[in-house]
């Protein structure tokens, strides 16, 4: 603000608004709440005397208003906040879709502005402006034509590295899919490799090798089968500590016969 001793006095009006023509009313719509203000303005606001100049407030607009500047086209942007780390595949992730940042930023933390329309990437430190992308759909990426890469990154190199010693398909299934998509693929890449630690590489290596086979080397696929493999077969319980052996049944059954037998 140009005078920082009046900020008070122009915050005042907003509770002036709320408790003199606002207090105790309830409008079904805003268009009916504007309309009233509208009424409010005109018959009292404007014809008041202001208690600081002495002056009416209709008459004092009337100078001002050859100053004041149109309002601007767009309307004021109400971002959410975050910080994020530049992953492998050079973006970052807001609301599961993903956006690049500049080459070099791999590895590092940016802040991230997002509202419906755009998503813009900051220097954590300086507030610099990096990217600004419109929004992707969940599971969709923005990339930037500078932002890719002209030659495979060091970092893709040793995660492919470390695909080909966890196992022969898995190295093959990990290269095909950087190979069709991209540094984009790193993310399900990085995927594989985790599973070869969750599930062991054996079962993982046979996993792609079975997608590779099957003709979809997709992450999801490996991660499915080695689920369901993973998952022991249903056994039904012929006894439960809540039911007793059929053995007791039986005799019970034949001790009531007996009985109403000799009877």
């Amino acid at each position: 603000m140009r005078d920082p001793d009046r900020k008070g006095k122009v915050e005042r009006g907003v509770a002036h608004a709320q408790r003199t023509p606002l207090k105790g009313l309830r409008f079904e719509s805003l268009e009916e709440a504007q309309a009233y203000l509208d009424r409010w303005e005109e018959k009292c606001a404007d014809t008041r005397i202001h208690g600081t100049t002495k002056r009416q407030v209709a008459e004092m607009f009337k100078e001002e208003q050859p100053f004041l500047k149109p309002l601007p086209l767009e309307p004021f942007r109400y971002y959410s906040h975050g910080v994020r780390t530049v992953h492998l595949d050079g973006c970052v992730e807001v609301q599961s879709a993903y956006y690049s940042a500049p080459p070099g930023c791999i590895g590092r933390r940016v802040a991230v502005q997002w509202d419906d329309a755009r998503v813009r990437l900051l220097e954590l430190n300086t507030g610099a402006l990096l990217r600004e992308h419109a929004r992707a759909v969940p599971g969709r990426r923005r990339m930037a034509e500078a932002d890719r890469p002209a030659r495979t990154p060091e970092s893709t190199l040793r995660v492919l590295a470390r695909a080909d010693a966890a196992g022969q398909k898995i190295g093959a299934l990990c290269r095909l899919i950087h190979q069709t998509e991209g540094e984009a693929s790193m993310r399900r890449v990085i995927g594989i490799v985790q599973l070869a630690k969750r599930y062991g590489a054996p079962a993982a290596d046979r996993a792609c090798g079975i997608a590779l086979d099957a003709g979809a080397p997709t992450y999801r696929f490996v991660r499915r089968y080695l689920e369901r493999e993973s998952t022991p077969p249903l056994t039904l319980k012929q006894v439960d500590p809540l039911i007793r052996e059929l053995s007791h049944y039986r005799d019970l059954i034949n001790a009531i016969t007996a009985k109403e037998t000799t009877v």
